[in-house]
């Protein structure tokens, strides 16, 4: 039946005076054509790259069905944690939102228009200041695990004596060795492994001081947040243990400024959990994409570990990490 369609439709064309070479191409195109694309393919988690000015910027978008038919969602930028959107537009193939400004310079609302390609989806992106960025985008894997895994052996990241296995994000380094401490005295590049991993155990002793800010970043995706928090202060995914925007710890484990404290990280698959001092914060809990931040969008690779620097001074004394088989 197709095929005798098509020649009905290029018998048509021959007699509007197109010549058969032209009407068969015609025809071969408008076969291969994507249906126009339907509200609940939009539907999932997206991970994004924003092409600015030539240099790759990762995002993450999550969109959800509300009720019968409203789409709403959560959306990570190139800079900030996840924001909600109280509405994503939908029509015609094409899809648009936008939030207000967090940390970007600028007052204009963030706008993101976009469609659904054969191969993820695409658009434009309009930021705080007006200036538009085009973007790609590809759905996030689940990296869901199939089996628990088997540790490997403890390796030491940190040697106590410099910078070994280490790198910075950028020309401003601040970070060196001193009395065996790791510190970055003052903000400057962050600070990134040159092994990446997938899924381990993570041990890290650190010690800020009053009003510190800084994190610790898994697979370079997923911060979890280091934060001179006060202890009675109500639990937020931003504050001491959260993963940034995301997971909030569910209870103050922090000990103060200028004391060492401990984080042990388990991060398996998007499964996370966070023992701080000693108290377990976050239990098994699933990440749902990068936090702002992150080096790159690209979930399903392995990725380094990194230390925040660019924020306030941090020290580190111990860096272990356990690798999965």
């Amino acid at each position: 039946m197709r095929k005798k369609i098509l020649l009905f439709s290029i018998s048509c064309m021959l007699l509007a005076g197109l010549s058969e070479k032209t009407a068969a191409a015609a025809i071969s195109t408008a076969a291969e054509m994507k249906p126009m694309a339907e509200p609940k393919e939009l539907i999932g988690r997206w991970d994004i790259t924003v092409d600015m000015n030539g240099k790759p910027a990762p995002a993450w978008l999550e969109v959800k069905l509300s009720g019968l038919k409203t789409l709403v969602g959560y959306f990570v930028s190139t800079a900030g944690s996840a924001r909600p959107v109280a509405e994503v537009k939908f029509a015609d193939g094409k899809f648009s939102f936008e939030i207000p400004p967090q940390w970007e310079s600028g007052n204009a609302n963030l706008k993101i228009d976009g469609q659904l390609t054969a191969n993820g989806m695409e658009g434009t992106l309009i930021n705080c200041n007006g200036k538009q960025y085009n973007w790609k985008g590809v759905k996030a894997p689940y990296l869901k695990r199939t089996a628990a895994p088997a540790w490997g052996k403890p390796i030491n990241l940190f040697n106590g004596k410099d910078l070994t296995g280490w790198k910075p994000s950028g020309q401003n380094n601040q970070w060196m060795v001193q009395n065996g401490i790791l510190t970055s005295p003052k903000a400057g590049s962050n600070l990134i492994t040159e092994q990446k991993y997938n899924d381990f155990k993570l041990h890290v002793e650190f010690r800020y001081k009053t009003e510190g800010n800084s994190g610790v970043y898994l697979r370079g995706r997923y911060e979890v947040q280091i934060e001179d928090s006060k202890k009675d202060a109500h639990p937020n995914s931003v504050l001491f243990g959260g993963v940034y925007g995301f997971l909030t710890a569910n209870e103050m484990a922090t000990l103060g400024p200028d004391q060492w404290q401990t984080y042990d990280i388990t991060l398996v698959g998007r499964l996370v959990t966070v023992v701080a001092n000693g108290k377990t914060i976050i239990a098994n809990q699933e990440i749902p994409g990068i936090t702002g931040g992150a080096l790159d969008s690209n979930e399903g690779e392995p990725g380094p570990i990194y230390l925040q620097g660019d924020h306030t001074p941090i020290e580190y004394r111990k860096i272990v990490i356990t690798p999965a088989k």
